[in-house]
């Protein structure tokens, strides 16, 4: 544990320059905005949604409880006639991006942590070590933040456009998290 609290520099520092890549990435470079896509019958559909008062949630249409109901007559159809998707509603309100930013950032000091941990347990704290220690925290931290989006498009219809793009910010937070630890390791 004494190892690991001598690495709180480099483990504050990389989840503040992960979180301002991200903000890079978002704000400055937008390439996520193409992500997603405004229905042309906008309005038509958030009646529809809206006269069902559905509690926010995860939603999939059409909905079947079981394999045995989805291969019935009537859900094939459903199908068949679409739309088939995956819908997340939130609670009405204007978006606040203050707890979400709060989360995320306590995130970063999670994946740096635990990269550091494993890292700290496999690599000495001798700065002759910190390009290994570094290949190993970045490595942690590509897959930390890169894989979770993987099983959103094998199973939630994410395009695999958005994953790529997704994982190339992986990369770039991996590279930002494996170069403080390189700095600043022993």
């Amino acid at each position: 544990m004494n190892l690991l609290l001598s690495l709180w520099l480099p483990i504050l520092l990389s989840a503040v320059v992960v979180f301002v890549i991200s903000s890079l990435v978002h704000m400055v470079l937008k390439w996520h905005a193409s992500d997603y896509n405004r229905l042309p019958n906008e309005d038509a559909v958030r009646a529809a949604l809206n006269a069902g008062n559905p509690a926010p949630g995860r939603y999939v249409v059409p909905h079947c409880t079981d394999m045995k109901e989805m291969a019935g007559e009537a859900m094939q159809r459903k199908y068949q006639e679409g739309p088939v998707g995956h819908i997340t509603l939130g609670s009405p309100g204007q978006p606040s991006m203050g707890k979400p930013l709060g989360l995320w950032f306590l995130m970063t000091l999670v994946v740096s942590t635990v990269a550091a941990y494993v890292a700290v347990k496999f690599v000495r704290l001798d700065p002759s070590q910190a390009l290994r220690a570094a290949k190993l925290v970045g490595t942690i931290s590509f897959v930390s933040y890169g894989f979770g989006a993987v099983p959103e498009s094998i199973w939630m219809l994410r395009p695999w456009s958005s994953t790529a793009k997704y994982l190339i910010d992986s990369a770039l937070y991996a590279l930002g998290t494996a170069a403080v630890f390189w700095w600043l390791w022993g």
